[in-house]
Formats: structure tokens, C-alpha cells, sequence
């Protein structure tokens, strides 16, 4: 049976790993990106392994290109396959995007065209990436500054139902839905109202930087109060304590102000879920 997933986690990323070893903070798992630790060796490799001595662990890559033309790349899929068998991880993630064009990775995670055709699309790669890993695939909602022209629905319906042809899970990020609020002008507890909670697997929390009249998902913390009421909003809505992932990929910090985000998370989730609040 696989490693259960539960609590608040943060992304494993370098600059703090030597820290977070030594640290006596509570930090309940680790979000493991394979493209930046699994394709390498030496010294890297080894902080990796005594992380995973400690920490329950699971796969999230960003260059899966599942809404992609591309044939899936079948090394990245081997390399988390056997890293999900390392981690013994319930399911593995990746974003609801396209990353890639003829090969050539273009270095974000692109919106797809809000159609009947994609939904087909997806759910048909989906299948082939959990044969090949051997675990079910997660996807999360991902962050757009436009609209792929054709759009038959909205980015609501869209989600939902990808969801529902492939059969697969959902890896709520809470801050992604507030920017896509502000940036296309939608309602984000409308938004959450609409998502089957009972398919959320994971959550995700992180900062943003605004941008005149732009919000751009930075992952630049710390998290701001609105995300943090989303995020409230959310737990009471699903009546459980989703596991819960702090993301900081930029101008990161000191160790201690990323787990300072980790308590934040706990506080927030204990007070969205005492029995007054619902």
C-alpha cells in the first residue's frame, strides 16, 4: 500500500535543504520536482535520499506537456515512475497546460483551448502516463494571462470536465485560482463552489507579484490574506484537511520563513475546520 499523504509540506528546493535536515520544525512531507533533482547525481542525489529517510515525498513536474501535441516524453515518465516507487507516493502531478512545442520546451505552462477536443486530448494522455508510471496522475489547475482562441467553456467547466473524462484527481492550487480571479474578473469562491472537492488529492499555497494591473504567479512569498481566506473557505467547503503544499521558487528566503508560512497554513486550517466555523 502506498505512503499516505496528510498534513502541510513544503517543495523541496536546495538553497534550504541543509537547513530543513538540520531543523527540528515540524514540516509533515516533501514535493519532490524530478527535473530538478532525480536527473542528477553526486551531492545532489544524497541530500535527496537523507531527505527521503525523513519525509513522506511525492512527485509534482512541470514539464509533463500533458495538453501538449508532442508524444509524451517517455524518459521524464520512467524517471518519475521510478521515483514514485522510491517515494512508495499514492499518485504523482503535473499541470493542466501545454510546456512544449515540436520538441523545444518553452519554459511555462501555456493555457489550452477550452474545448470539447482538449478534454478528449487529456484524458486519452492521461491514461498513457498512469500505465506508464504506474500510479494516478493528479493534475492542477494552472495559472493563464489569455485565452486560447475557440473556447466552448469556461476555465471552471473546463476543469471539471477533464476531470471527469480521465477519470483522474485534482491538485487544488488555491493561489492560482485568486490570480486568475483578478486577471480575468471572476468571483474565486464561485469558482471554488464549483470544483468536486471530493477530488481534491492535494492543495497548493504560494505568494504572487502584482504587476500594474497584472497578478503573475511568481511563487514569491509570503502569501497574502485573501489566499489565505480562499484557502479557509476551501477546508470548510471540503469539511477535511486536504494535504496542503507551501510553494517558494523565487527570492527565497531563509528556511525559517518558509516554515513560518508551514504554521500559518496550520493555524489557518484548524480555524477553518473548528466545529464554529462551519
Amino acid at each position: 500500500m502506498a505512503r499516505p499523504l496528510a498534513g502541510i509540506g513544503i517543495g523541496l528546493r536546495r538553497p534550504f535543504a541543509k537547513a530543513l535536515l538540520a531543523s527540528e520544525r515540524r514540516v509533515d512531507f516533501l514535493e519532490i520536482t524530478p527535473e530538478n533533482w532525480v536527473c542528477f547525481g553526486g551531492k545532489r542525489r544524497r541530500l535527496l535520499a537523507e531527505c527521503l529517510e525523513r519525509w513522506p515525498a511525492i512527485s509534482h513536474s512541470v514539464s509533463l506537456n500533458i495538453g501538449g501535441l508532442d508524444p509524451l516524453d517517455g524518459e521524464l515518465l520512467d524517471r518519475t515512475a521510478a521515483l514514485c516507487e522510491e517515494l512508495d507516493a499514492p499518485f504523482f502531478s503535473d499541470h493542466l497546460c501545454y510546456s512544449s512545442v515540436r520538441g523545444q520546451p518553452v519554459h511555462d505552462l501555456l493555457p489550452l483551448p477550452f474545448t470539447t477536443e482538449a478534454i478528449e486530448h487529456v484524458a486519452a494522455r492521461v491514461k498513457e502516463c498512469e500505465r506508464r508510471v504506474g500510479r494516478p496522475l493528479v493534475l492542477e489547475n494552472a495559472t493563464f494571462y489569455s485565452h486560447m482562441p475557440g473556447a466552448e467553456m469556461d476555465e471552471a467547466e473546463f476543469l471539471r470536465r477533464t476531470l471527469t473524462a480521465a477519470d483522474c484527481g485534482l491538485l487544488l492550487d488555491v493561489n492560482n485560482v485568486y490570480v486568475n480571479s483578478q486577471n480575468h474578473g471572476f468571483d474565486p469562491r464561485a469558482f471554488i463552489d464549483r470544483m468536486p472537492l471530493s477530488r481534491v488529492w492535494q492543495m497548493h499555497l504560494a505568494g504572487h507579484t502584482r504587476v500594474d494591473d497584472t497578478i503573475i504567479d511568481t511563487h514569491i512569498g509570503p502569501i497574502i490574506e485573501p489566499v489565505w481566506d480562499l484557502y479557509r473557505y476551501t477546508l470548510r467547503r471540503a469539511g477535511r484537511l486536504i494535504p496542503t503544499l507551501i510553494e517558494w521558487d523565487q527570492d527565497i528566503p531563509s528556511f525559517a520563513a518558509v516554515v513560518d508560512e508551514v504554521d500559518r497554513a496550520r493555524v489557518a486550517a484548524a480555524e477553518a475546520l473548528a466545529p464554529e466555523a462551519k
